[in-house]
């Protein structure tokens, strides 16, 4: 374990703003329960209904430690599992009445799905009007794409992003991280709470929705309105700032190091840190509008100042002249360099088969202290029965219902069925 590492604290947690809400997940994969895991940080009680085969797809997905998909535990802290099966008669009684207990309900399948497994929006809506249903699908509701299937890869290209990454127009880039379905879960949790808000005041639930090629596109910022104010499609420009300059990556005596100027003023620092103060009154370099044209020699004329000092050197001097500069890091060097420690963003919890997990915290603070990890990733079925129980269910009813096959439990000494 390194040092960004610590305990997750006992006692009892502050009263957090999502306390009492229920929010029943039947999504998978990633986008909705990117969603739901920041919810959970938020103080919302998450109940994740998994396939009684086999459970949330992510489960089988690599990499792995042992048995467990590092995949899935990156993204379902918090949460509680219950496994049904969907496709029986009984389950989807059971489905209804838990979603009829809830105060959102959250789901990712195609548009229409919901509907056929017995879960029907509007019908559940009626039956509770405050319930708030909300969805994310992969090309959204209408349109001749709407019920094909989305992936964050495919929102990528279609969307527009890949096409100003990566070095050059002929080498588009993937982000190295599926981008589009974190800011899909992260737009659909704002909606989420947002619905919570308006709910408060109106009595009245709502269907949110967004999908992974309305959240690509709405990543185009700046590029897009480019494209659509003036008819010019933008470009990759490497690791340079496709505006700004000297905004990027620069050489130094050993390594690379990011260096972003954003006014003037940290402009003439630069030029007096490399010891080139005719750089700042070059005729080519001297507004920011110049220095873009004129990138590539400007970068030159910078390298071959800055490859005279190690990195380390230059980053502490950038430092102390308020110029944001810093190092490309792999993940190892990320998670032992001294600020991200100081941020206490590595929490360990324990699985239910006793093995330690050091796991990402969800990065929002809350009063100053930041929102701790409330409980390690499910196992399949871990907590069926405690959901049942809550639900209103009797021991009976329980044993009845996994010696029928409709749920499954694991983690409690109960008869998990094949």
């Amino acid at each position: 374990m390194n040092d960004t590492s610590r305990t997750l604290p006992s006692g009892h947690a502050p009263r957090l703003p999502l306390d009492g809400v229920r929010i029943l997940d039947l999504s998978r994969a990633l986008a909705g329960p990117w969603a739901t895991a920041l919810l959970s940080d938020l103080g919302a009680e998450v109940v994740k209904v998994e396939s009684i085969s086999g459970g949330d797809s992510s489960r089988s997905w690599p990499p792995f430690e042992g048995e467990h998909s590092l995949y899935f535990d990156s993204t379902n802290r918090g949460k509680s599992s219950i496994a049904v099966d969907f496709y029986s008669a009984e389950g989807r009684r059971l489905l209804w009445d838990l979603a009829a207990g809830a105060d959102v309900v959250v789901e990712n399948f195609r548009p229409g799905v919901l509907s056929e497994m017995g879960l029907d929006p509007d019908a559940l809506r009626d039956a509770k009007p405050g319930l708030i249903v909300a969805s994310v699908s992969g090309f959204g509701t209408s349109g001749p794409l709407a019920q094909s299937a989305g992936l964050d890869q495919v929102a990528q290209g279609m969307s527009g992003l890949m096409s100003v990454t990566g070095p050059d127009a002929d080498h588009p880039t993937r982000v190295g991280v599926p981008i589009i379905d974190m800011v899909s879960g992260i737009y659909l949790a704002l909606g989420i709470a947002a619905a919570l808000v308006g709910r408060h005041g109106s009595g009245h639930g709502s269907q949110v929705a967004t999908s992974l090629l309305e959240s690509a596109l709405s990543l185009s910022a700046f590029q897009g309105q480019a494209y659509l104010s003036t008819g010019r499609v933008p470009t990759p420009q490497g690791n340079n700032h496709p505006v700004l300059s000297p905004y990027g990556v620069f050489a130094t005596e050993d390594i690379p190091i990011i260096i972003a100027v954003g006014n003037e003023r940290q402009w003439r620092q630069l030029c007096a840190l490399v010891e080139a103060p005719d750089l700042a009154d070059h005729p080519d370099y001297r507004t920011g509008a110049l220095r873009g044209q004129h990138r590539a020699a400007l970068t030159a004329a910078l390298e071959a100042r800055l490859r005279r000092r190690p990195a380390s050197q230059w980053l502490a001097a950038l430092r102390d002249a308020k110029i944001p500069t810093g190092p490309i890091y792999t993940y190892a060097q990320a998670f032992a360099d001294e600020q991200v420690s100081s941020l206490g963003m590595v929490t360990t919890v324990e699985r239910a088969d006793g093995s330690p997990l050091p796991l990402l915290r969800g990065p929002l603070s809350l009063d100053r202290a930041p929102l701790p990890v409330r409980k390690a990733p499910p196992s399949l079925g871990e907590d069926t029965r405690a959901v049942l129980e809550g639900a209103g269910l009797t021991e009976d009813q329980i044993t009845a219902l996994a010696d029928a096959g409709v749920v499954r439990m694991a983690g409690d000494g109960t008869r998990v069925p094949a």
